[in-house]
Order: structure tokens, then C-alpha cells, then sequence
């Protein structure tokens, strides 16, 4: 990201460039927008599933201990009940009685630590509120109502839309979870939950796995699928949507919390280097926050969050969580199947333990989007200066790899050699082709896109074979030769 601000601002600018460049639109906008839901246009589908593919490469196909798979979003209802997500997930929320507005009082608390940290040092801030409250971290939902609550009147946080001092009720939990009906009558009988994670399919699906693959522990089951949640306050472009796409694997362990916590700290480097070479987000940007105590989920003995630098704060890109046995254990006491592994090799039977890291895909469109975009100087010939736009996406996930340009229109013997090399080099990469406008504008519109290198078909090309490339980062060009760059 260019270092001229980091500021909300510079996401506004990011958030309209993706909808003005094909990459990003509201849904259903011709309509009025249905709020904080997008659609992924030509670009921005591609970018989406080069980061998918990027992920499946390292963490499955490149690896023989971990298993892909592609599960339904409905489940039976009984598998949320074991899970704990019908008495347990949810959110808190907050009305403010003036206006009847509602809104998640851990956000509005997170803005206004947010301001403090304008003044204090982190240092400072969590000694106020160890001091001012009690607590000892900076993450309000890990609070408990009442201390939230009193946060916010103690701090007079203002309704963030009226801007005016707010009459707040009681904090309360709702749930986040969305419901839909099966057969033609709507009712308790046929309510179903839209899966709000995507693990528990890979849980439930543990046995298959034992019973119809030679699966030895440690192995991991791994999948990317669709999620959705009853977001009271949903926003930030794509951080929170209601509607989203999970990264999620299941490592299962044996049943030693040595072994498991080693395992769990292994997973943390794995991620790492994942974050650092595959994706290839700045390190400066990327830092591992462990939970606290009591930010821990009932069912997890140890958490970390790998955390992104977005610009309103450190926000959640990753979690990496060690679950224990919880789930498996639930789904063996709710139906009744038999959860234990055998291992062949000591005769021991147990029910594993396991290692979830979760990565959500949205979220790392939009990191990625925040971490390449930039607003670079450029120096012109006459001495005075232009500004280039230009997205600096890693070659595998940008979205166009090769502009291919016929530097005359209206020669046909360019144009026939541009078509051909298009035709042979988009088998292997998505390729672009451009034959309107002068070849500066072509540059431009591709450095806005982000696509890595230009080539130039020209009349020396139709004597030697030779083209020119250009390099989006460096906007260098020589000229190489067409057989050589189709290997």
C-alpha cells in the first residue's frame, strides 16, 4: 500500500476504485442495494479464486496428510445443537432508545479505542482500562455486558449516525445464525440453519473419512465454501458481510495437549510463510496476536489470530485455534456414532484432538486489494509530474497475467500474430487482449488492474518474431522472443 495514508480515507479511494475497475459491485444495486453485500465482477472473481487456488495448492495439494473436500450448506438441525451454535453464538447489540437505531456495542466501543489510541500509546490505553474498568485487553466482547455498557456511558459514546448523544438500553445477545425452511410448509418442523462456519462438516464427515480413505492421524480435512451470519452491523466493504467464503482446515491430533499445543505452534509458522510467500502481504502489515484467558472460546485451549493492519486498525485475517476433542465429542453424545480413532499401530482408541486454522476469503481479497494498491509519482519529460494508479498484485494472484497489444488496429498481419499469440498464451494464463487507444493509455488501464507484464505486437515482431514486454512494477521493456516466452 502507498504510505501517503492509511486512514479511512485511502479505504474509500480503495473501495471505489474495485467498483469502478470491474471488480467489485453492491448486489442487486439497480434495486437500491440490498447493504454490505457485493458481487465479485471479471476481475474481482479472479482475483478471489487465485487466492483460493493459492491456498489449496500449499495447504493440499502439496501436502499428503490433508484431504480436500466440498460439503453442503444445510445440515441436519441436530448438528447445531451439538456444535453449541444454537445456545452459543451470537452477538451482543445495543438500542438506542432516541432513535430506535440497533448496533453491536463491542464495535462502537472498538471506534472509540481507536480515537484514544490517536493520543495514547497501547501501553497507556490498557493501563486505563485496567485502571478506569477493570479489564485487561482491548477486545470489548471478551467484556461481558455490564462492563461494556458501562464503558459506554462512562465514555458518553455518541450514536454514530445521529453524531448526538444516545439514550442506551440494556446490552442483550442475539443470534447469528440464519434460518431458512425445507418442504412447502413453514414451520419449527422444517426450520434449518444456514451453515455460519464451514468446519462442522468436517467434523461430522470425521468417520467417513477413517472408514473409506487409509487417513492415519495427524491429518487434516480442508475445504473453502460459502457462510452466513446474521450480521447486526455488517461493513468495512468486504471485512463483514452476512454472506461469506471460508478457508477453513480441520488438523486432527492425538489426544496429548503436548503434542496438540506443539502442533498448534507448528500450524502458526505454516500460516506465516503462507501470509509472508504465498499471498505475499507486506510483514510489516501482518502480526500474531495470542487470545487472552478470557477472550478464549468455551471449547479452546489456546488461540491466535493472525491479524492484518486494515486502516481503522489490527483486525482478524486468520484464527488459529486448537479446539481440544469438543467437537467430535459433541457430535458422538448428540448421534450417537462412534467418534474414536484407532491407531493401527498401538491399538489405542481415542477421539482426537484438533487444530483449526480458519481463514476467511473475503477478508484477504480486501487485504490483499488494501496491501497492492498504490498511487505512485511519476516524473515526466517536461519536468512536471503525473500520478500512475497501479495495483502491484503478485504475478499468481492478479487477475489479468498478459495484456496483449497490436500496436496498429488496422493492420491485419498484427492483428492475425496478436490473436494467435492471445489464442496459445490463454491456455495456460488469463490473458487480455487490447487493440484500441494509444499504447499509453493500454498501459494504464492494465497498471489499474494490476495485470504483471504488457506485450506489444509491432512491425519488427512480423520480421523477427520478437515482441516487447513490459513490466507493470518497473515499466521497463525489452524485447524478447515470442517462442521464448511460450516456452
Amino acid at each position: 500500500m502507498a504510505s501517503a495514508s492509511s486512514s479511512h480515507f485511502w479505504l474509500d479511494i480503495v473501495v471505489a476504485r474495485a467498483k469502478r475497475k470491474w471488480f467489485v459491485y453492491p448486489w442487486s444495486d439497480i434495486y437500491g442495494w440490498l447493504a454490505n453485500s457485493w458481487d465479485y465482477g471479471p476481475y474481482g472473481s479472479l482475483v478471489k479464486k487465485n487466492i483460493a487456488d493459492a491456498r489449496w495448492q500449499y495447504f493440499v495439494q502439496e501436502r499428503d496428510d490433508i484431504y480436500g473436500m466440498d460439503t453442503a450448506i444445510l445440515a441436519h438441525p441436530r448438528t447445531w445443537e451439538a456444535s453449541g451454535h444454537v445456545s452459543n453464538f451470537g452477538d451482543f447489540l445495543i438500542d438506542d432508545k432516541k432513535t430506535g437505531q440497533r448496533f453491536r456495542p463491542d464495535k462502537l466501543i472498538e471506534d472509540d479505542l481507536e480515537q484514544k489510541r490517536q493520543s495514547l500509546s497501547e501501553e497507556d490505553l490498557l493501563k486505563f482500562l485496567a485502571q478506569t474498568y477493570g479489564v485487561e485487553n482491548t477486545v470489548p466482547e471478551s467484556w461481558g455486558p455490564d462492563v461494556m455498557l458501562a464503558y459506554m456511558k462512562g465514555e458518553s459514546i455518541k450514536n454514530p449516525d445521529t453524531k448526538k448523544d444516545a439514550e442506551w438500553t440494556d446490552i442483550r445477545k442475539f443470534t447469528l445464525m440464519l434460518s431458512t425452511h425445507l418442504g412447502p410448509i413453514e414451520g419449527d418442523a422444517s426450520k434449518v440453519w444456514m451453515r455460519p462456519e464451514t468446519c462442522q462438516s468436517l467434523f461430522t464427515n470425521f468417520k467417513n473419512i477413517l472408514n473409506t480413505t487409509r487417513a492415519r492421524i495427524p491429518f487434516g480435512l480442508a475445504q473453502i465454501g460459502k457462510a452466513f451470519r446474521n450480521e447486526i452491523t455488517p461493513g468495512q466493504f468486504l471485512y463483514r458481510t452476512r454472506e461469506f467464503e471460508q478457508m477453513e482446515i480441520e488438523y486432527f491430533v492425538p489426544n496429548d495437549p503436548e503434542i496438540a499445543l506443539k502442533s498448534h505452534q507448528e500450524w502458526r509458522d505454516i500460516s506465516l510463510y503462507f501470509w509472508h510467500h504465498i499471498i505475499k502481504l507486506n510483514p510489516d502489515r501482518i502480526r500474531v496476536r495470542e487470545h487472552e484467558q478470557d477472550e478464549l472460546s468455551h471449547y479452546s485451549s489456546a488461540t491466535m489470530d493472525v491479524e492484518y493492519l486494515y486502516p481503522w486498525w489490527w483486525w482478524e485475517l486468520q484464527g488459529l485455534a486448537y479446539r481440544g476433542n469438543f467437537d467430535l465429542t459433541q457430535h458422538q453424545q448428540f448421534s450417537g456414532t462412534d467418534m474414536q480413532y484407532h491407531d493401527p499401530k498401538t491399538g489405542k482408541r481415542y477421539v482426537p484432538h484438533v487444530i483449526e486454522p480458519s481463514f476467511g476469503l473475503s477478508r484477504t481479497v480486501m487485504a490483499v486489494f488494501l496491501d497492492c494498491y498504490d498511487e505512485e509519482v511519476i516524473e515526466k519529460n517536461d519536468g512536471s509530474t503525473d500520478t500512475r494508479v497501479v495495483i502491484r498484485f503478485p504475478f499468481a494472484l492478479a487477475p489479468v497475467k498478459y495484456a496483449i497489444f497490436p500496436l496498429m488496429e488496422k493492420d491485419e498481419a498484427m492483428m492475425t500474430l496478436a490473436r494467435d499469440l492471445f489464442k496459445k498464451l490463454s491456455k495456460k494464463y488469463y490473458c487480455e487482449f487490447d487493440s484500441s487507444g494509444n499504447i499509453g493509455k493500454r498501459y494504464r488501464r492494465q497498471d489499474e488492474i494490476g495485470t504483471p507484464y504488457c506485450l506489444t505486437i509491432d512491425h519488427q515482431s512480423l520480421e523477427d518474431g520478437t515482441i516487447t514486454i513490459r513490466d507493470r512494477d518497473t515499466m521497463k521493456q525489452e524485447r524478447i522472443s515470442i517462442d521464448s516466452l511460450l516456452g
